[in-house]
């Protein structure tokens, strides 16, 4: 479902995919082949939230910003790269994710965190504000902390992770047009 919030309407790409069951609201872009699964809410009503090519966020994921104030004139928008994968259960709140991220199920990422290229968060993990995560490693716990270097193998994989989502999108797409026929 797409919603407004006062004069701002979700902008989607041609290609991108909402599923019936989530909620997107207010100063929200999809870009070409973002994938937005059941149960999802994605708030951008006192903040924008912009997800980026062929990221896909998962089953009942929560997608939110930090509102402007006169303490923090510019707010916190949730900014997601190309290629992210955000597991399902995940928070994200007032954070950017750079290109190529995996967020573990049920993870949380406050506000200010800068998450950069080519990483993975553990599942469960909650990454406290302010943060930053350098590119290349798994992170896990609570408070998240740097576990190792990502190996060759997960760092291809997090394209392909993308990819298989893209490619179930399109089947979603093609199965909602076949069943409006």
């Amino acid at each position: 479902m797409l919603r407004p919030y006062k004069e701002e309407l979700p902008h989607l790409s041609a290609t991108a995919y909402v599923d019936e069951h989530a909620v997107v609201i207010g100063a929200v872009s999809l870009a070409k082949d973002v994938s937005v699964w059941p149960m999802v809410v994605i708030r951008g009503d006192v903040n924008r939230i912009e997800i980026g090519a062929r990221s896909n966020i998962q089953d009942g994921s929560i997608v939110h910003v930090t509102r402007v104030s006169s303490e923090n004139p510019q707010g916190y928008p949730t900014l997601i790269g190309e290629d992210v994968t955000i597991g399902h259960q995940v928070m994200l709140h007032g954070c950017v994710i750079g290109d190529r991220v995996l967020v573990g199920m049920s993870a949380v990422v406050m506000d200010n965190v800068t998450v950069e290229d080519d990483v993975i968060i553990a599942a469960g993990s909650v990454v406290p504000p302010n943060k930053t995560l350098t590119s290349g490693y798994l992170y896990k716990g609570n408070p998240a902390k740097q576990a190792r270097p990502l190996s060759e193998a997960e760092l291809s994989f997090l394209k392909r992770s993308a990819n298989n989502y893209v490619v179930l999108k399109d089947e979603y797409i093609e199965m909602v047009r076949q069943e409006a026929t």
